[in-house]
């Protein structure tokens, strides 16, 4: 794996001469270097990708108002009633996954999740796995094996209009909705420790697991994977298609609309530890975005950082999922030390 940081000041990095250590000997030179090596698989490293002319620079503006409580008064106005424009049937689930139903509004929404039989004698830490498109898969649920191999337990939600269920799809507004909606089913269950609970998404999940990371205080943690920080620039910016996607269902010609389906509007509204991974594929898009939304968010102090990562949209998740691993596990460990706990073992109980 080959993780790429972004430096927000243009400075230049300097590496370390691995073979500095040569006079001590050549075995600790060795072990020196493969160290190295392992350290970069589950770290970013100082190469960056060099921005290119043809990148696109991030066109919302980035508002004052908390999140939370502009979503309490504004309602998005939709143009047309319709479910998600990616029609696919409901998947069979798998013998080892249960599926279970949340109550979102007046909604029945279905998931997917493993979680334990154990009747509350054991709590474990949880992530809620956002997916990509506009339809739940099986793929889906076999991205986020790696979560599941780590120790923790697992709620992918299927979403308002998706899959033939009830409900308008709104394109990362009453979404949100359903996501917390999902998020508090997860934490009523005997089994999750209701204080360390994740959330984490790849490409409109990505978007959606930080909104959700925005609008409520719910999530120990947050990661996305090629979400998109910046709707104006994709709908209605230099980025946007001359035909308007099916998606959307909102007038475009509303720029409030897409205010509050862009994470980078609201950047100082994360209320969590928060990190934005991206594919180099993607960098034309995200790459400039990203740095704004992580700028705005550390001038208020907040724990926000974007990582490039090698590959293309779907490659760079397994990569960028096992950093987010050894990220989740840094703020498991500071609740668990407390506790007299270490995160490796309490994850290990799982399997």
């Amino acid at each position: 794996m080959k993780l790429i940081s972004s430096r927000l000041d243009g400075g230049k990095y300097v590496r370390r001469d691995l073979f500095a250590c040569q006079r001590i000997g050549n075995l600790i030179v060795t072990l020196a270097v493969l160290l190295s090596c392992l350290h970069l698989e589950m770290t970013m490293t100082k190469a960056q990708t060099k921005p290119s002319d043809s990148w696109f620079a991030p066109e919302v503006e980035i508002q004052k108002d908390d999140y939370g409580n502009v979503r309490k008064t504004f309602r998005t106005k939709l143009v047309r009633q319709v479910p998600s424009p990616q029609s696919e049937q409901m998947p069979k689930a798998p013998a080892e996954v249960k599926v279970i139903e949340y109550s979102s509004g007046g909604l029945r929404l279905k998931a997917w999740t493993n979680l334990p039989n154990n009747s509350g004698k054991k709590k474990y830490p949880a992530i809620l796995f956002l997916h990509g498109g506009f339809a739940f898969g099986k793929e889906d649920w076999e991205m986020s094996e790696p979560y599941r191999n780590a120790g923790f337990i697992v709620l992918t939600p299927m979403l308002r209009g998706e899959n033939g269920q009830a409900g308008s799809f709104t394109l990362f507004y009453d979404e949100i909705n359903d996501v917390l909606a999902a998020a508090e089913y997860l934490s009523k269950q005997p089994s999750v420790d209701a204080q360390n609970i994740y959330v984490a998404g790849h490409s409109s999940g990505g978007t959606l697991a930080l909104l959700a990371s925005q609008a409520s205080s719910r999530f120990r943690a947050a990661a996305a994977f090629d979400g998109s920080p910046d709707q104006q620039l994709l709908y209605k910016g230099k980025a946007a298609k001359p035909v308007t996607p099916k998606e959307v269902t909102f007038d475009l010609n509303d720029l409030r609309e897409l205010q509050v389906r862009s994470p980078l509007a609201y950047a100082a509204s994360f209320k969590c530890p928060t990190r934005l991974y991206y594919s180099t594929e993607a960098s034309i898009y995200f790459h400039y975005a990203n740095q704004r939304t992580v700028m705005a968010a550390k001038a208020k102090g907040l724990d926000v950082e974007t990582i490039q990562v090698e590959g293309s949209h779907f490659s760079h998740v397994a990569p960028a999922m096992k950093h987010s691993i050894e990220f989740f596990k840094q703020s498991l460990s500071s609740t668990l030390s407390k506790l007299g706990y270490k995160a490796e073992r309490f994850c290990q109980t799982f399997h």
